[in-house]
């Protein structure tokens, strides 16, 4: 029997910390990462790859500042459209290598929805490109419309908002695709913002949290399992506290407790537990939260609570009924 998943890696896993983020370094980090997934691929298991782009689309609006006065400056969607490319085809390459020929592999462009009256767009939080001083920071907001806002003490950048995501617009394109055989590189970024204008999709300057969006994908899809990647081995509990413990397998009602009591931060762990839950609230078989070395050992061990694993969120009784 086939077994499907949606697959998340973050854009900070192909620039870990202290590095630049040269193309080597990226590269090289890809090469890992298409290791682990090439180990759930011999697994039997059929994969859609969400990136990140977070450490990425922050250069490249580093570098869009630094050469405004000599090339037109583009708007944050297509500057998620350009890494959404950037990273796609440096996970194929490596995805190409790895697997030596034994899956056929395709990289994506994908276009997220987003609802143009999200409340979010009222409130943007997401810190976005270079950093600057107040003064400077404030003359950019009026001259070009911005919300800036002081990011960690470090000084000001720019925010913007960051919408749930409501579906792919190339999501049958991706379910053809999976469904050939293809390894899928797609919603990259958390895919290329769009709303409705006048009834076309239009771009939007937003950024989707891309454990979110590749939670609609695999809502969307109706695949078998989330797998989000991490820098840690599983989701902890009382976090930097010596009570401090990691979660192995849970079911979603445990899942949404630890959320109602604030337990994971909004910016860590919380995008990544809610994702996970909703997809298996919404009908989804299991969401794996792990590293990469352990994503394929954990997917195995769904059926019981063996030590030495990553977290599994998986259905509770009463919504294994629901979907009967």
């Amino acid at each position: 029997m086939e077994k499907y998943a949606v697959m998340a890696v973050g854009g900070n896993a192909l620039i870990a910390a202290g590095q630049k983020g040269t193309y080597q370094e990226q590269y090289d980090n890809a090469a890992a990462m298409a290791l682990s997934i090439r180990r759930l691929l011999d697994d039997g298991w059929r994969l859609v790859i969400v990136h990140g782009n977070g450490p990425q689309v922050g250069n490249l609006a580093i570098q869009q500042e630094k050469g405004r006065d000599e090339v037109p400056e583009m708007p944050l969607f297509a500057l998620d459209a350009m890494t959404q490319g950037q990273l796609g085809s440096l996970l194929a390459i490596a995805l190409y290598r790895a697997c030596a020929g034994r899956y056929p592999i395709v990289a994506t462009l994908s276009h997220v929805i987003v609802d143009l009256d999200d409340p979010a767009f009222e409130h943007p939080t997401k810190p976005i490109g270079p950093f600057f001083d107040e003064s400077k920071a404030r003359a950019l907001a009026t001259a070009r419309g911005w919300t800036v806002a002081e990011d960690a003490g470090r000084g000001f950048r720019r925010v913007v908002a960051s919408p749930r995501p409501h579906g792919f617009v190339e999501i049958e394109a991706v379910r053809l695709l999976l469904g050939a055989g293809m390894v899928v590189v797609a919603g990259g970024g958390g895919g290329i913002p769009v709303g409705r204008r006048d009834g076309f999709w239009s771009g939007v300057d937003a950024v989707v949290d891309k454990d979110y969006a590749a939670a609609e994908l695999a809502h969307q899809l109706n695949v078998d399992a989330l797998i989000l990647v991490t820098g840690v081995d599983a989701v902890r509990l009382d976090f930097g506290q010596p009570t401090e413990r990691s979660l192995g397998i849970v079911d979603v009602a445990e899942a949404e407790r630890h959320l109602d009591a604030g337990e994971f931060a909004e910016g860590s762990m919380g995008p990544k537990v809610r994702a996970a839950a909703r997809f298996v609230h919404d009908g989804g078989k299991v969401s794996i939260i792990t590293t990469p070395d352990m994503v394929a050992a954990t997917l195995r061990g769904v059926d019981h609570d063996a030590p030495g694993l990553g977290t599994r969120i998986v259905q509770s009784p009463t919504n294994q009924e629901a979907h009967r």
